[in-house]
């Protein structure tokens, strides 16, 4: 799958938002606290993911921004 760290992220991100909404409204601790240790090695993962993906592309620095190249100065 081309876009597996980008949904990693994602999946990561709602895990760590569960734990913060289940935290406030008073879950047993068990819950809220495997949620949490699953949340953390899920960042784990995604970090390790996203730095060793093999992510190639033919844009360099002197590209700027694709949204604002460097010729479109405006007055």
């Amino acid at each position: 799958m081309k876009n597996k760290p980008i949904i990693l992220l994602i999946i990561t991100s709602v895990i760590l938002v569960l734990v913060t909404v289940l935290s406030y409204f008073n879950v047993q601790f068990p819950i809220v606290f495997y949620l949490t240790v699953i949340g953390q090695a899920f960042l784990i993962y995604t970090v390790f993911s996203i730095l060793t993906n093999n992510y190639k592309t033919k844009k360099t620095f002197d590209d700027w921004y694709e949204d604002h190249p460097i010729g479109d100065e405006e007055i």
